[in-house]
């Protein structure tokens, strides 16, 4: 089940959301750390993290499911923000060629269809990178924040999903090993604590971050045939919704 927009919103208002905001976009850039000329959807909630790509990537679009609801998005200039169906992404074949998918894989609730969108929607030099809640994590078991709701994955179980679904795993890392607390002195200890994590404590990330490419050779013509290509649809423009990136 989906988190509802606004308490992802809020939660990203909060002092704990500004932190691991910071820390999951640490990530992400890295991951990708020149997107210019490139198309980038994210999926989910994403918004927190697509900032840094407006002004470099060609074109940055975010999708949000309808049992989520979505929030107008960035709030000084044009919304990007879609309303989408898990199983029929408002985007043409072969259109994106970086796809970030954030408060969505643990979610969905159709979650193969899913995938197989996400390929269909991809270049096929595309890649995809998943965040989602590590289920040997503190964050997992907290459900205060996102990352404690829906279901938490281990590496080998992303990996495996994203096999069956025409995906090759590339590169698989964790990260947020700040604890999920309120506490000032945890919060401005946030960066060494991500040092020390990633030096010794691999295993207990808050989160996983799985890069992907998209499997050419595994999929039959009859595959990509088989879903039909989604209609372009307008933009949903939600006001009053602000998030701060």
């Amino acid at each position: 089940m989906y988190n509802d927009a606004i308490d992802l919103r809020d939660f990203y208002n909060s002092a704990l959301g500004h932190t691991a905001q910071r820390i999951v976009r640490r990530y992400i850039r890295s991951a990708w750390p020149d997107t210019r000329g490139m198309s980038l959807a994210g999926i989910g909630y994403p918004i927190p993290y697509l900032r840094p790509f407006l002004e470099e990537a060609e074109r940055v679009v975010a999708l949000m499911p309808a049992q989520q609801g979505v929030i107008h998005w960035p709030t000084e200039g044009r919304n990007i923000v879609s309303l989408a169906l898990e199983d029929d992404l408002p985007l043409p074949d072969v259109s994106m060629d970086r796809i970030l998918m954030v408060h969505a894989l643990e979610c969905s609730e159709q979650l193969r269809k899913l995938l197989r969108e996400v390929w269909r929607i991809m270049t096929e030099g595309g890649r995809v990178l998943i965040v989602v809640p590590n289920r040997r994590g503190i964050w997992a078991r907290m459900d205060h924040t996102p990352f404690g709701h829906g279901h938490p994955y281990t590496p080998a179980q992303v990996s495996r999903l994203l096999r069956d679904n025409l995906f090759q795993p590339e590169n698989s890392n964790a990260g947020l090993f700040v604890p999920p607390t309120g506490s000032r002195m945890a919060l401005a200890s946030a960066r060494p604590i991500e040092r020390l994590g990633l030096r010794w404590f691999q295993t207990v990330g808050g989160v996983l971050f799985i890069e992907a490419q998209k499997q050419i050779y595994a999929g039959s013509a009859s595959t990509a045939a088989a879903s039909e290509p989604a209609l372009k649809r307008g933009y949903v423009r939600v006001v009053g919704g602000t998030e701060r990136g």
